[in-house]
């Protein structure tokens, strides 16, 4: 391979598509790797001690976990992600924590085994969105019109929603309108496009089909 960095890859991971977001909007040229999580390679495992992804591969070196992918990458390369105020990046980065919790919350919404465990998550992700739209300023992003790293990592976490709606029949932004044109002025992203392939939602809504919360009776109801 004649890329200096190889993205370590699953196909549907949210935090790999931080990375690949953070490396198109720095213009740095990469291999992607897609692997099967289910049936781990021996070579992946010997470089992700945590048996997840992302893994970066710079060279010969490798580096796990993506929000230390992502800080390398901005500590690297320009243009700089993070704002230059400190006060400003240090809240920025604590959001971005908070991005992550909703991705756990994410989690045991599609893997409710039962009616008060749906309507318990659905209830929380509905909880966040709110704390979200209270804190979005007007305009594109996250914190007005700047593209920065909390960005990055709230786009995948916001795409998860449209497929839900699709999957679910129910409109996760109707309460928080913000929150909702956010993750539109994200979508439009070339970066944000391509951080996942074109037969991602497909994909999604195929592997959401066949978790528990589908199992669930009258699971709909749970969700109103």
């Amino acid at each position: 391979m004649t890329s200096k960095f190889v993205l370590v890859s699953h196909v549907l991971c949210p935090y790999v598509q931080r990375v690949a977001i953070v490396l198109a909007e720095k213009g740095i040229a990469y291999h992607r790797i897609d692997i099967d999580l289910k049936n781990k390679p021996a070579w992946f495992l010997a470089i992700s001690p945590l048996a997840k992804t992302p893994v970066l591969l710079v060279g010969e070196q490798a580096i796990f976990e993506s929000s230390v992918i992502c800080e390398y990458l901005d500590e690297t390369h320009l243009p700089k992600l993070h704002p230059k105020h400190a006060l400003l990046r240090a809240r920025q980065r604590a959001w971005m924590e908070f991005g992550s919790s909703i991705l756990s919350t994410i989690a045991g919404f599609y893997n409710a085994v039962d009616a008060p465990a749906l309507r318990g998550k659905s209830q929380e992700l509905r909880e966040k969105l709110k704390q979200l739209e209270a804190l979005v300023q007007d305009g594109s992003y996250f914190s007005g019109l700047q593209f920065n790293m909390v960005d990055a990592v709230f786009a995948p976490v916001l795409r998860y929603f449209e497929v839900f709606e699709t999957v679910f029949g129910i409109d996760f932004f109707a309460d928080t309108p913000k929150v909702r044109a956010w993750w539109l002025h994200l979508a439009q992203r070339p970066s944000v496009k391509h951080a996942v392939g074109a037969n991602y939602a497909e994909l999604l809504l195929d592997f959401l089909k066949a978790r528990p919360v589908m199992l669930v009776e009258n699971y709909r109801e749970c969700l109103v």
